[in-house]
């Protein structure tokens, strides 16, 4: 296995350790730190390749980014099962269910690629994101593995981190692996170097335990659902999260078809692209614990808005490899402070006995929006081009700044409990 890949193993380890070292928080919340970027490598290598590879495998150029959306699609389709599996079987149960599926997936993704098969690598990519939906609910594992409430912005920050390894190690598995099984089009061997990362997330999650559920929460009767929608605090946390994922999606979706297979731009500085983009969506978590703590959860929200903002003037100056990098790099930073606000404030609006639909319903929003900004990403750059895809990216933005708004006038309509985390 090359050095790069046992370098970052290695990396991931030693950052366990030593946090570990720094921050008393459940066994549970180590295991998830090691074992989610194992898993989630498959997610960076369908957003690298999975556009050049459908480019070259589907008879119109404009579905290269079908499988992107399908994987997302997936996400959204199988949130609500997930929350609803870890509701009735488990944490544990849910959680290895997922990652069978996308033990599954891989083997699919392998299949199609070997065969050329743009409708079956197509599905595969979809079962990738329906075992993602169960690798999405580890956050909120994580917060129920929290003894203390107000250490879920810590734990949010810190499971968030370990995104940073599968950033780099999905990029290079698939450059790494990309010719190990012969394939008209290459990556089938990606899809196979895969396999092992996936065992050994199973492996470790052997040690898994199930979060205890405090029975005195779960008490009394389960509002209805639009009930807690209503509430101010859900559609700041939802809304937040969801335009955030859905604009980091249209832009990254698209940039490896515009760099690469547009703009000429090899695939080694592509590669570096969107490894810097995937690593600047985690990074920055080593540092948001305190940032909360000076400038609140509120504070955090207006700047990614703001970081957002920047994103697109920096798109719209060019077309070179540091344009698309800046571009990319402040992407995932933006994306962090609002999903980790987002994410932070969504307990806020439930009760313990709510928490699973709520949370399936947080998802289902999420990743559905998050999937239809990934097709219209190919068809707008397709149809119109880079420009264009960073042009029509402006509503989102706005539509933040909207909502950055609409906190501030419903401020005081919010719990007690909630604006001591905003104000």
């Amino acid at each position: 296995m090359p050095i790069n890949i046992l370098i970052t193993i290695a990396l991931l380890l030693l950052t366990a350790f030593v946090l570990s070292r720094i921050f008393t928080l459940p066994r549970n919340i180590w295991l998830l730190f090691i074992s989610q970027p194992l898993v989630m490598s498959a997610s960076p290598i369908i957003v690298f390749i999975g556009g050049i590879l459908s480019s070259k495998m589907a008879d119109d150029p404009s579905l290269a980014t079908l499988p992107i959306t399908l994987m997302i699609l997936g996400v959204a389709a199988g949130s609500i099962p997930a929350a609803m599996l870890a509701k009735n079987k488990g944490r544990k149960f849910a959680i290895y269910t997922g990652l069978s599926c996308s033990l599954l997936a891989v083997f699919l993704a392998i299949t199609s690629a070997k065969l050329a098969l743009f409708e079956l690598f197509c599905f595969a990519s979809l079962l990738v994101g329906v075992g993602g939906a169960f690798i999405q609910q580890l956050r909120f594992a994580a917060i129920e593995s929290s003894l203390n409430a107000d250490d879920v912005p810590k734990i949010l920050s810190i499971l968030m981190l370990s995104g940073v390894f599968a950033a780099f190690l999905g990029p290079e598995i698939a450059v790494v692996g990309k010719e190990w099984l012969a394939s008209p089009h290459g990556y089938a061997g990606s899809f196979l170097l895969l396999v092992p990362f996936i065992l050994c997330a199973m492996l470790m999650m052997t040690l898994f335990k199930n979060p205890p559920v405090n029975g005195n929460e779960v008490v009394g009767e389960a509002r209805e659902l639009k009930v807690i929608a209503k509430q101010p605090i859900f559609l700041i946390a939802v809304c937040t999260a969801t335009i955030g994922f859905a604009l980091m999606s249209y832009l990254m979706t698209a940039t490896p078809i515009s760099m690469h297979h547009m703009q000429g731009h090899s695939l080694q500085e592509t590669k570096w692209v969107i490894q810097s983009h995937i690593a600047a969506m985690y990074l920055p978590s080593l540092f948001t614990p305190w940032l909360v703590k000076y400038v609140k959860l509120k504070g955090l929200m207006l700047i990614g808005t703001l970081i957002y903002a920047i994103v697109a003037f920096i798109a719209l100056s060019g077309h070179e490899v540091m344009h698309y990098w800046w571009a990319l790099i402040l992407l995932g930073i933006g994306w962090n402070f609002l999903f980790l606000t987002g994410t932070s404030l969504l307990p806020q609006s439930y009760h313990a006995s709510e928490r699973h639909k709520v949370q399936a319903t947080n998802d289902f929003i999420l990743f559905g929006f998050q999937a239809a900004a990934s097709l219209l990403a190919g068809w707008v750059l397709f149809n119109a081009g880079w420009h264009w895809v960073v042009v029509t990216s402006l509503p989102f933005i706005i539509l933040l700044f909207i909502v950055v708004s609409f906190y501030h006038r419903h401020e005081k309509k919010l719990p007690l409990k909630v604006k001591k985390q905003l104000v």
